[in-house]
């Protein structure tokens, strides 16, 4: 199992629950596939499905599945790659979205549509994470 110092940095801050799912993804994709990016887009992916992106860290979704479209496929298509929405749960109900939108201080919020809480999100996301980072 991977320790929790060789953990990408948003999981080292994230719950026990969390690593544990990303880590044992990861083995089983390094035993599949090899050791790289493969094994690390299968156990992101793997993550997602009970997790989401809040900040610098994961936190449980309220029920379990694919994040975005791109976590929705399987098979060849998904292998082929594509946009996800980074770790936000972009097939969460607008007012979730809203939510995560106001504990990030996301200004404009009450204005912006689901697609664009999803982007703001993302983006604030990614800050907190460079932030969380440089500390």
């Amino acid at each position: 199992m991977v320790s929790k110092k060789d953990l990408p940095s948003t999981l080292q801050r994230s719950p026990e629950k969390a690593q544990e799912t990303w880590s044992k993804t990861h083995d089983s994709a390094v035993d599949e596939y090899g050791e790289g990016e493969r094994a690390h887009r299968t156990a992101f992916a793997s993550l997602k499905h009970s997790f989401e992106k809040v900040g610098d860290h994961w936190e449980p979704k309220d029920e379990k599945g694919p994040s975005d479209k791109q976590a929705a496929k399987s098979g060849r298509s998904a292998r082929k790659g594509g946009e996800t929405a980074g770790g936000v749960n972009a097939n969460a109900s607008k007012s979730h979205l809203y939510d995560i939108a106001k504990r990030l201080d996301i200004p404009g919020r009450s204005k912006m549509d689901k697609d664009e809480l999803v982007d703001a999100i993302q983006k604030a996301n990614d800050k907190k994470t460079r932030q969380s980072r440089e500390d």
